[in-house]
């Protein structure tokens, strides 16, 4: 299920610097979440396993059944939104799961998404937006006006968007040091820009649900290029310094904007 990925050299690079200690695993199947006796088999590469969990007051009483499983004691790894490359520090040492879904991607981009991960677990931000948010995920709950489901898929970019702030400026000093990690993350913002722009007449015309289009505008943050309203007021320093109590504050504007 499990294997050690070879890595290139710019991507060696990025763990030595940033997480050394990290192991980077190639997995057999697809997956969303790791069923429970898959993500036991970590066991078998792994010195430990240490499942988080989280307050069950955290939580709205509509949340969705698999975040309830990972706020709960289960070892849960991976979830809806977290993409082609997942890490976690759940593990003893931690570990980046690499997803079959990645064959046929340029081979820069993956090692973008490589780097990434490896900046990221050395950030020491939690892994899951439950995290982030706490206590607070309700109060989020309460000012978007969607389902369940629209509101994990908002929480989560917004959560996406907090980390870009922060790793767009490790990205940023690429160009000297890693300059094929720095064209590659380039180039995925030049690929993005169009998209990001035409978001609100999108949005306007019903062409994209507003939840997609939160998650495509935070996952740009990090690729630093010009948001359109009413994304743009989460690329700021603002965001960066206050995390959910600016996020929500944010939902909060914007919803009653749309509901107007």
């Amino acid at each position: 299920m499990f294997d050690a990925r070879e890595l290139s050299s710019p991507v060696e690079a990025i763990r030595d610097e940033h997480a050394p200690d990290v192991q980077i695993l190639d997995c057999e199947r697809d997956f969303e979440t790791l069923d429970p006796a898959r993500a036991e088999d970590l066991g078998l590469v792994v010195d430990a396993l240490e499942p988080a969990s989280y307050p069950s007051a955290w939580l709205p009483a509509d949340a969705p059944t698999l975040l309830e499983r990972y706020a709960s004691p289960d070892l849960t790894i991976g979830m809806p939104g977290d993409g082609s490359i997942v890490w976690t520090r759940q593990t003893e040492p931690p570990i980046v799961l690499v997803k079959p879904r990645v064959e046929g991607s340029p081979e820069e981009f993956v090692d973008f998404l490589l780097a990434e991960a490896l900046v990221e677990l050395d950030l020491d931000v939690p892994e899951h937006f439950i995290g982030f948010f706490e206590d607070e995920y309700p109060e989020l709950d309460r000012a978007v006006d969607l389902d369940p489901t629209g509101t994990y898929q908002v929480a989560a970019a917004l959560y996406d968007g907090w980390i870009g702030l922060q790793t767009r400026a490790v990205f940023a000093d690429w160009h000297d040091d890693h300059p094929e990690l720095a064209d590659a993350w380039q180039d995925a913002g030049t690929r993005l820009e169009d998209r990001v722009s035409g978001l609100p007449r999108a949005v306007a015309r019903g062409e994209t649900e507003f939840a997609d289009a939160t998650e495509l505008a935070c996952a740009s943050i990090k690729h630093a290029i010009e948001l359109p309203a009413p994304f743009a007021a989460l690329d700021t320093e603002a965001y960066r310094d206050h995390g959910p109590e600016y996020a929500i504050r944010w939902a909060e504007k914007t919803f009653d904007s749309l509901a107007k």
